[in-house]
Formats: C-alpha cells, sequence, structure tokens
C-alpha cells in the first residue's frame, strides 16, 4: 500500500437548511443519515459532545449506514471542559462506556476538543493522555486532539501527541491557530473557512489545493504548505489515512464541499 484511504464528509446529518439543497424534496427526517452516509464516507457527530447518548442510537447509526462507511465522534464537553484534566478519568470512561463500541467498525477517530481559554499546561496534558486508552470493548480507539489557544505553539506539545500516537487537529480556522504536525498514523483535518455564497463551500481552485494535500497526507508526507510547530521534522514516510471535514459556519453547502473533494482525491 503506498497511500492510506481519503475520507472527506461535513459535520452532523440533521440540519433544516439541508431539505432541499442537499436532501432530495419530501425525503424523512428519519431517512436522512441513510441518504447522507450515501453521499459521503465519514461525518463528524457534535450532537455526542452536547449529549449521552445510549447503546440502541449508535446501534441504530451503524445499522442505517453503508459497509465502509465512518463516524468521528466528538468526545462530551464534560470531559476536557475542566480546569484539571488529570481529573477526567471518570466523565472519560462514562463518555467511552456509553456505547460507542456498538458503532463497530464503523468507529473512526474520537475528537477531544479543548476550549479556546484551555492553555498548555505540560504536566496536566500529559496526564490527560495518560488516561485515554488504547480500546474501548476490544475496539482500537483512533484519538485527536483538537487544541485552541496558541500556547499549545511549543514542541512539548508535539512531543506529547507523538508518544501517545494522537492526532493533533489541523483546524482551518479564523480565529484559533492552525498545527499541522503529523503526530499520529492517519490526519484529521477540519476546514472551517468555507462560504454559503460558494456552491462549494470552497472555491474551486481551494478544494484542488486541499485535495492535493490530503494526498500528500495520505502518501506519508506533510503539505509544505501548512503552518508546522516544528516545522523542520518530518513525519515518517508512511501511508495514513486522512479524514477531512467541511464545517464552515453557516455550513449550508458542507455536504456538497465534502462530495467536490471526494470527486477530486477519486
Amino acid at each position: 500500500m503506498t497511500s492510506g484511504m481519503i475520507r472527506a464528509g461535513m459535520g452532523g446529518w440533521t440540519f433544516e437548511p439541508w431539505e432541499g439543497t442537499f436532501y432530495p424534496d419530501r425525503l424523512p427526517k428519519k431517512r436522512q443519515l441513510e441518504y447522507a452516509s450515501r453521499q459521503v464516507p465519514t461525518i463528524e457527530v457534535n450532537g455526542t459532545y452536547y449529549s449521552t447518548f445510549k447503546p440502541p442510537v449508535f446501534a441504530g447509526w451503524a445499522a442505517e449506514t453503508p459497509d465502509g462507511f465512518v463516524f468521528s465522534l466528538k468526545a462530551n464537553r464534560f470531559v476536557t471542559n475542566r480546569k484539571v484534566l488529570a481529573t477526567a478519568e471518570e466523565s472519560m470512561a462514562r463518555f467511552l462506556s456509553s456505547g460507542i463500541s456498538e458503532l463497530g467498525d464503523k468507529l473512526g477517530p474520537i475528537v477531544w476538543q479543548f476550549a479556546h481559554t484551555k492553555k498548555f499546561e505540560p504536566d496536566d496534558f500529559s496526564a490527560f493522555l495518560d488516561l485515554l486508552p488504547e480500546r474501548q470493548d476490544g475496539l482500537r480507539l483512533r484519538h485527536v486532539l483538537e487544541v485552541r489557544h496558541a500556547s499549545f505553539g511549543v514542541p512539548e506539545f508535539v512531543a506529547l501527541a507523538k508518544r501517545r500516537g494522537a492526532a493533533i487537529c489541523y483546524a482551518h480556522h479564523h480565529d484559533y491557530p492552525e498545527f499541522a504536525d503529523v503526530t499520529a498514523d492517519f490526519v484529521y483535518a477540519r476546514l472551517q473557512k468555507g462560504e454559503d455564497t460558494v456552491p462549494t463551500a470552497y472555491e474551486s481552485a481551494a478544494l484542488d489545493r486541499w485535495a492535493a494535500r490530503a494526498r500528500e497526507w495520505a502518501a506519508g508526507s506533510a503539505p509544505a504548505d501548512l503552518p508546522r510547530i516544528v516545522a523542520d521534522e518530518a513525519p515518517e514516510k508512511t501511508p495514513r489515512d486522512v479524514f477531512v471535514y467541511i464545517i464552515h459556519e453557516g455550513k449550508i453547502r458542507a455536504p456538497q464541499g465534502a462530495m467536490a473533494l471526494m470527486e477530486r482525491v477519486g
């Protein structure tokens, strides 16, 4: 294998403005996931950040989606929104044991999103990473760290992520810092500068560039035009799966952007 798999998707599938723009007219709401999961190969679930779901819900999602489809889950906010991250063990266990393993091989990366006010405290953050389990109910877990404070832009953060094998989320965002360091055996990117006035969220030329970057990541390289904390250190040259989500503010054209990106990467 010379390249990993590239999957592009959007955040969620329940969004009223998509009715008639992405979803066919008169498609019942109960069939929206069935439809969306046949247009893109992955979806990032934001609802798990705010609410706790039960095993039958995850099992239902798995049943409604085709073979090969993957859900990325945003971890519950009660795990990451705390002053001392080292105290998150109980909340973390509660989220991980809530039934996510019902997704089986459709369980994708888990995104641990931290508030934009959360600063990098090396000892505490290291203790948090030590809490992250490698498996849940026999399923391998892939962890993503989405940090939003400039204090994380230090080599020590990169080293900690590498040690744990967790991916640093690359966030293409208007306000938050962009860290494109490759620290895991997969890459996770959230593209958040799209516009609702553009039929595919990002202009065609921009999508061409993102497709090229995704192919570089999948082949084991790191795009030279994206900012890295440790700029002079190239990642190990090995194929990596790549997850790219188009999640701009209005997100009306996010599905079309994800489909256009998938067309480009084949």
